[in-house]
């Protein structure tokens, strides 16, 4: 009885898969802004579970958490009052990943999104990233309003005071321009960022 050389079994070639995080991570870290608005619920509580995820995000280092302010709700329908915070990181991910991060944060505490600007549990924006300038409708960077909202603007320049926005000038200048009609720095409440 002879051997029959058997012919080597060929497993087909995978498809390329898609570009896995690691992949789509940046090599460097990189500073990024967040803005934190809730209207709905416990405002305060919703803004603290918010930052304590952004904590708990691998490749995310949480540097600074501005003062609380509470404003008046722009655009949309007629709603109550807003509690607003402003967020620093340091970051390995990139800008779409710090955005389906947000967006993620954001579904976990019921963000339902009915109506443009409509009230809303929680929203977490990405402002400014570090070197990126990009005119994207999936994510615009620098945020394409935020040079005109005090909500934004106001506890930005509590936690640095010497911030840019690309194309739009100094956040000092910015917030001079737009005035703080509306806009109430809250000092009796507190967000942490060591919880």
């Amino acid at each position: 009885m002879t051997d029959t050389a058997r012919e080597p079994t060929r497993e087909p070639v995978p498809e390329q898969p898609a570009e896995s995080t690691a992949q789509r991570a940046l090599l460097t870290w990189s500073r990024v802004v967040l803005a934190l608005g809730s209207n709905l619920g416990n405002r305060l509580e919703t803004l603290q579970g918010a930052i304590d995820e952004i904590a708990d995000t691998p490749g995310v280092s949480l540097l600074r958490v501005s003062p609380v302010y509470e404003t008046d709700p722009v655009g949309g329908p007629e709603q109550g009052s807003y509690f607003n915070a402003v967020v620093e990181v340091r970051t390995l991910l990139t800008p779409d990943l710090v955005l389906e991060r947000g967006n993620s944060i954001e579904e976990a505490f019921q963000r339902v999104r009915v109506e443009r600007w409509g009230p809303r549990t929680l929203d977490v924006d990405v402002i400014w990233f570090e070197h990126v300038v990009q005119d994207d409708p999936h994510l615009t960077l620098p945020h394409p309003r935020a040079h005109e909202r005090s909500f934004v603007l106001a506890p930005w320049h509590d936690i640095d005071p010497e911030a840019e926005v690309p194309g739009h000038g100094r956040v000092a200048d910015l917030l001079a321009q737009v005035g703080l009609d509306g806009v109430h720095r809250r000092d009796d409440l507190e967000l942490t960022a060591d919880r």
